[in-house]
């Protein structure tokens, strides 16, 4: 241990996996930067951090161990305290001729391995792995969050009986984030904790007449997750409101509000919205992860020629460009997609949303506000004032907000808008039912694209399948593409929650616009007319994107065809 700092450098080059060259570059910007050597060694990519920490390991000559997959018994576990694991970033890994073996990740830190002797009066035999890996291992080990779990918050509730009502105390704690936080305030924050660590959408909070039930949005699916007692409602409900700075004292009238959070170093938005109930007031937290609309078009899930035919309609001087699909379809992530690609110093965006989810650095973001009669139709017509080249409209709801579109599309603007229909083609005919006339809709309309979310295969337990005769029929699969399908499921694993799915994708329906489909746009001609020509001319419905999906082994048939109607196959 006498020789110099950073010495390890030298197994490194021994075991060949960097030269000395790259050693004096890291220890330079080491050196100019402040950071560790082994930092700079990551961040120029010569080296990952299980092969530092495995050489750091051999020059201490201590046992280096892969903690990812490690299964320790529980018996080991219940011998080192949560509390004291996580203060001091260690993990017991076994118990053998009464020593015990700790997992660290700084070999020089000799004062936590003296207090750890003292606390746990045994034998310490110090082993090493990665910091992330050791902070993991806890977490899979002890519970899911950084200082308890829910379900022990809630058992502590349960135990101590405390009747929690609403007073200056609560509210004075909603700013004690600390250890001394009111136990409601911690409850609250560990249900968003645990929400955003299991890739949750929404917190619903439900109230009924003998308990409170907790579900998160998973992937798109509900799962129920903990029922705390009934009497937790109001300190709980009074705590997210001084979050988001809504009235406590309001509990008859629906209600909105923000809550903006850091956890692990991501931000998050967290749009409340809250409703009046028979047993009391109903909570939905969105979850919005500002990382999400970072989002580049290729990661949305384009079929090849969808892909181009998108680049090229977003890149049209004018025009309307409309995405249909249900609420939570993926309709704002792909418009804002598109806005990222376009936000460029000698563009101007103007966005009119209802509300706003996400903040766009650069683009001009306005908030519908009811209240004081500014509705989409008013901001359209005022953002037109400011000279834009590309507006998007959050949702096109009547004639007025329709008409103000078209319009801004056939003076010189690029518009981008959502709509609610099944599928491409009958948005089309909605434009017509709103009272639109029908050669205003053939002269501003470019392109309309419907699309959906479809679960995708967990990759840690994926294995190839078969799907039974009735799914392959329903399809209508070729026996052509059944020769070459790569059909997969998910078996189910802690990766994915046992669902078998990890992550969503999109299914895109693209229609572009062309002279036969504004010829018949101005005929009026039927959706289902219109649907068969488009797919003659290039259209690839919902249930063939998603079949071809199918088909690549990303999701199953059985996803697919629960999300695409069997009325989408109308015309093949």
């Amino acid at each position: 241990m006498a020789k110099a700092r950073g010495d390890y450098s030298e197994i490194l080059v021994n075991r060949r996996l960097i030269s000395p060259d790259q050693v004096e570059e890291a220890k330079g910007l080491a050196g100019a930067t402040g950071v560790k050597l082994q930092d700079a060694l990551i961040k120029l990519n010569y080296v990952t951090a299980k092969d530092i920490i495995s050489a750091i390991a051999e020059f201490h000559n201590m046992a280096f161990v892969e903690l990812t997959d490690t299964q320790i018994p529980a018996s080991v576990i219940e011998m080192v305290p949560e509390s004291v694991a996580r203060e001091n970033a260690v993990i017991p890994l076994s118990h053998e001729n009464n020593a015990l073996q700790i997992v660290i990740s700084n070999p020089e830190d000799i004062e936590t391995l003296d207090k750890l002797r003292f606390i746990l009066n045994k034998d310490i035999q110090p082993v090493l792995s990665d910091r992330e890996q050791i902070q993991e291992a806890i977490n899979r080990h002890y519970g899911q969050s950084e200082s308890e779990s829910v379900d022990s918050m809630l058992a502590e509730f349960t135990d101590t009986q405390i009747d929690f009502t609403e007073t200056e105390q609560t509210r004075n704690a909603a700013n004690d984030e600390g250890e001394n936080a009111a136990p409601v305030v911690k409850l609250c924050n560990l249900i968003i904790q645990e929400a955003v660590k299991l890739r949750a959408s929404d917190i619903h909070i439900e109230p009924f007449a003998d308990r409170v039930r907790i579900r998160y949005r998973i992937d798109g699916i509900l799962t129920e997750r903990d029922t705390p007692p009934r009497r937790l409602l109001a300190p709980m409900l009074s705590r997210l409101k001084i979050m988001s700075s809504i009235d406590i004292s309001e509990k008859r009238r629906p209600q909105d509000g923000r809550i903006k959070l850091a956890l692990g170093g991501n931000h998050y938005d967290l749009r409340v919205s809250l409703l009046p109930t028979v047993h009391g007031q109903s909570a939905v937290m969105r979850i919005l992860d500002r990382g999400n609309i970072q989002v580049s078009i290729k990661d949305l899930g384009f079929h090849e020629d969808d892909y181009r035919r998108f680049q090229s309609i977003i890149k049209r001087p004018n025009g309307i460009f409309l995405v249909t699909g249900p609420t939570g379809s993926g309709k704002t992530t792909t418009l804002y997609a598109a806005l990222n690609e376009l936000n460029r110093p000698d563009r101007k965006i103007i966005t009119a949303e209802d509300p706003v989810e996400y903040y766009l650095p650069g683009i001009n973001q306005v908030e519908v506000k009811h209240n004081i009669g500014l509705d989409f139709a008013r901001i359209i017509r005022a953002m037109l004032r400011q000279a834009p080249n590309i507006i998007l409209v959050g949702e096109i709801r009547d004639k007025e907000t329709a008409e103000i579109a078209v319009q801004a599309s056939l003076t010189g603007h690029l518009v981008f808008s959502t709509l609610h229909t099944n599928d491409a083609p009958s948005a089309i005919t909605r434009l017509g039912d709103i009272g639109v006339p029908p050669f205003l809709i053939a002269s501003s309309v470019i392109a309309i694209m419907a699309q959906r979310l479809v679960r995708v295969i967990c990759p840690k337990c994926k294995e190839s399948y078969m799907p039974p005769e009735s799914e392959i029929v329903a399809a209508r699969i070729t026996p052509e593409q059944l020769k070459t399908a790569q059909f997969a499921r998910g078996k189910g694993c802690k990766n994915c929650n046992n669902t078998g799915y990890r992550g969503r994708r999109g299914i895109f329906e693209m229609l572009a616009m062309n002279s036969k489909l504004r010829e018949m746009t101005f005929q009026r001609e039927p959706t289902q007319t219109i649907r068969k020509v488009a797919r003659q001319t290039g259209m690839r419905t919902l249930l063939d994107d998603g079949v071809y999906k199918a088909l690549k082994g990303l999701t199953t048939l059985d996803e697919v065809m629960s999300i695409c109607h069997h009325d989408s196959v109308s015309g093949h």
